[in-house]
This record gives C-alpha cells, sequence and structure tokens, in this order.
C-alpha cells in the first residue's frame, strides 16, 4: 500500500484559495481578450467612421456616427476599462497568493515545470500539449491534497506530448508570435539549448531536460516534424504509446511550485495514465531499469483514485473532446 501525506488544514485551505483566484484570474483574461485592441473615430471624405483596431493594428470600419454607433463605442470603453482593472487587481492578488503558497509549503513542483507550464499557456500553445509520465502525477496529488512518496516520483526530465492533430492552430500561433518551441521554452528559463544528438531535447544549465514527443505518424501526420519554421528548433520524438495517450481523455490540475508560482497542467485522465503505466510496467522492451518504476506509479496513481478522491475530481471535470 503506497504512503502518502496529507496536506495540512492551512495548506489545503490555501491550496483551494489559490485555486480559485487562478480560475478567476483566467476568466477576467478571457473577457480583456475580447476587448484587445481599440475603437476610434475617424473622418473620412467629410463622414465620421467608428473604426475597430486590432491588437496586430489591423481595422474594421464599425459604421458612420451614429446614436448606434455611439453606443457600440461607450460599450467597448466601458467593458475595456472594466475588465482592465479587474485584469490587474486579480494580479496583484495572485502575486500575494504565491508568497502565502511559499509560506505554507503548499507546493513542490519543481520551479522549471511550472514556469515552462506557463510560457506554454501565455504563448496561447497550452492546449496542444500532454504533460505525460512522472510529472503527471504532481497533478493528481494537487487534486486530492496529498503528497507521494518520493521514490514515484523522482524524476530530471519533463515528457511534452505534442497532438499532431492541432498541428495547424498550433503553426498558425507560432507563425503569428514569429517564434519557435524553443523560443518560449526560454521565457522559462533563458539556458534551455536543443541537444544536437536528440533534437527532441532541450536542456538547461541544470540539467533539466524537457522532450518533445508525439505518436507514431498516422494519416497527415507531417514526419519527421519539427516544431517551427527556425532550423534551430526542437523536433518531436515519435514514441509508440503515443496514439493511446493523445487520444485518450484529458485531466487539468492547478499545480504549485516550490516557489509558491502556480499553473494549470493539462495531462491524462488517471485511468488512462494507469493504463499506460501498467503497460510500460510489461513490456518486455521497455528499459527493465524504468518498469519497477511504472509499476509503482500505477499502483500509486489507482490508490489515489479509488481512496483519496481522484476519481471523484475527475467525475467532476467537464471532459474535453478531442480537437
Amino acid at each position: 500500500m503506497p504512503d502518502f501525506l496529507e496536506l495540512t488544514e492551512n495548506q489545503a485551505r490555501q491550496y483551494i484559495d489559490a485555486q480559485a483566484l487562478v480560475r478567476a484570474h483566467a476568466d477576467a483574461l478571457e473577457d480583456a481578450a475580447q476587448v484587445r485592441g481599440s475603437m476610434i473615430w475617424r473622418e473620412l471624405r467629410g463622414v465620421r467612421y467608428l473604426i475597430r483596431t486590432s491588437a496586430a493594428s489591423a481595422q474594421k470600419t464599425i459604421g458612420s456616427d451614429s446614436a448606434d454607433t455611439q453606443a457600440i463605442y461607450d460599450r467597448f470603453i466601458e467593458r475595456k476599462q472594466a475588465t482592465t482593472a479587474r485584469v490587474k487587481s486579480l494580479a496583484a492578488r495572485l502575486d500575494e497568493q504565491r508568497k502565502l503558497n511559499r509560506l505554507y509549503g503548499v507546493g513542490r513542483a519543481p520551479n522549471v515545470i511550472v514556469k515552462v507550464l506557463s510560457a506554454l499557456q501565455k504563448a496561447g500553445i497550452s492546449s496542444q500539449f500532454l504533460t505525460v509520465g512522472t510529472n503527471a502525477m504532481y497533478a493528481y496529488e494537487s487534486a486530492c491534497g496529498v503528497r507521494v512518496g518520493n521514490e514515484a516520483m523522482a524524476t530530471r526530465d519533463m515528457d511534452l506530448l505534442f497532438d499532431t492533430r492541432q498541428r495547424m492552430a498550433f503553426v498558425s500561433t507560432m507563425r503569428r508570435l514569429d517564434s519557435s518551441l524553443l523560443a518560449v521554452l526560454r521565457k522559462a528559463d533563458p539556458s534551455f539549448r536543443v541537444l544536437r544528438d536528440q533534437l527532441q531535447t532541450a536542456v538547461n544549465d541544470d540539467g533539466y531536460e524537457i522532450d518533445i514527443i508525439r505518436r507514431i505518424a498516422k494519416d497527415d501526420d507531417p514526419h519527421p516534424l519539427r516544431m517551427s519554421r527556425n532550423e534551430d528548433d526542437l523536433w518531436a520524438g515519435q514514441v509508440s504509446s503515443g496514439e493511446k495517450m493523445v487520444s485518450g481523455r484529458r485531466f487539468g490540475q492547478l499545480v504549485v511550485s516550490v516557489s509558491g508560482h502556480m499553473a494549470h497542467m493539462l495531462t491524462l485522465h488517471p485511468l488512462d495514465f494507469i493504463r499506460v503505466k501498467t503497460g510500460l510496467s510489461l513490456a518486455s522492451q521497455r528499459d527493465p531499469l524504468k518498469r519497477p518504476k511504472d509499476g509503482l506509479q500505477a499502483r500509486v496513481v489507482q490508490c489515489l483514485w479509488e481512496q483519496h478522491g481522484l476519481q471523484h475530481v475527475a467525475d467532476a471535470q467537464t471532459r474535453l473532446p478531442p480537437p
């Protein structure tokens, strides 16, 4: 029977408060995105027009000056001011929550993991990646308010599974940002670089590795797959379990780092994690040094599912349909 350390009452309460605030901030950012850019009045050939300007400087004429366009302008300005103020206020409160997280020792995920997840989210590509492997367990234990034994958690890398079914959305975002995946990772840690002999792996100065993986190429999947047009960018490596993972159910949970920073982790549904890890533990082609840990992780998550409420958390989440 795996051993678990339950969070203290103060830690659990702080996590719940932080989680609620993160959700409120995410909602505020979504509202603010609806009023990005600006509205201006411009006179053309003696007629005053209302023009909507996007964040990318694209312009669209709403209509000539009238009671209706004036009302549209007034509503836009009022909403923009309100959402801007709300985002600013919630951002300040999030910083307070980060300090409280650290004070109470709420988080234990490595700082680099949360920074990478935050960088993916800020770039607008977090939904196209799943955190798989050992680090997924930070999401499961957080959902249950417990700490899993270190023997099941030790790792020096992070596996990010790229969903090739969403490649067009990813490519569009990368082009709009004029960026590469490596550049996004460097927002989390400027020292990340691609290994010359393992082009799917980025490593930082502390030796922590980020592996970009994908399912075995099928249908319209490009192969090989470089993550952007940048010739120095990462390539996605194929893994045999990729199809099972990418086509399975999703599970999302707030994870907190040892410094108190927070990010949303999107990962496998716990039952899919158990199936994948159990299969790996029995696979003859799997590294024999890794199989015992695979089996341990499957048993740990099964126990969280059956005895620590993980099933109820997963059932309460809205199932994310395939894109």
